[in-house]
């Protein structure tokens, strides 16, 4: 499902310029993906898209009825033992790393967890979790800076610290 995943990201450069799920598959079967990659695929990205859309009405009600609703920045998120079990050390730290970078927002993170909790591997890769991240960017029509996009994108095995 991911080689799908990142096929759609390189060939439809924002969210909104992808088109509509069902031609979407189409297009994908055109390209030679496994039937079901590209169900999972699209299963995974209609959830994506409810997320997102989820997202935009919690902030516009947010914003519309009262400030005491939006996230403190002195809030803490606590994960359930089965986000943890599913999501991992490693994918959890990952996501506090960006958040704490300041370039994943709450609801960002939210979404990621989501969609994160939607993969049947378990416990999800952090590969696996920076290809989610990437995805809820380019849902959300955000371009990462080059900074977030190399760490998204590069290998850390073969970095050398120094």
């Amino acid at each position: 499902m991911f080689d799908v995943l990142v096929y759609v990201y390189e060939h439809y450069w924002r969210g909104d310029v992808c088109p509509e799920l069902p031609l979407l598959g189409r297009k994908l079967s055109a390209a030679g993906f496994d039937a079901d990659e590209i169900q999972q695929a699209l299963s995974w990205l209609a959830g994506l898209n409810s997320a997102a859309q989820h997202a935009d009405l919690i902030q516009v009600h947010q914003q519309r009825v009262a400030p005491s609703y939006v996230q403190s920045p002195l809030s803490m998120r606590v994960y359930s033992e089965a986000e943890q079990q599913h999501l991992g050390a490693a994918c959890l730290g990952f996501i506090t790393f960006m958040e704490s970078a300041g370039v994943m927002s709450a609801q960002m993170r939210e979404i990621v967890v989501d969609r994160a909790m939607a993969v049947t591997d378990h416990p999800v890769g952090l590969d696996d979790l920076k290809i989610i991240v990437l995805m809820v960017y380019w849902s959300a029509g955000i371009e990462p800076d080059a900074l977030v996009l190399d760490e998204l994108c590069d290998d850390n095995i073969d970095r050398i610290a120094h």
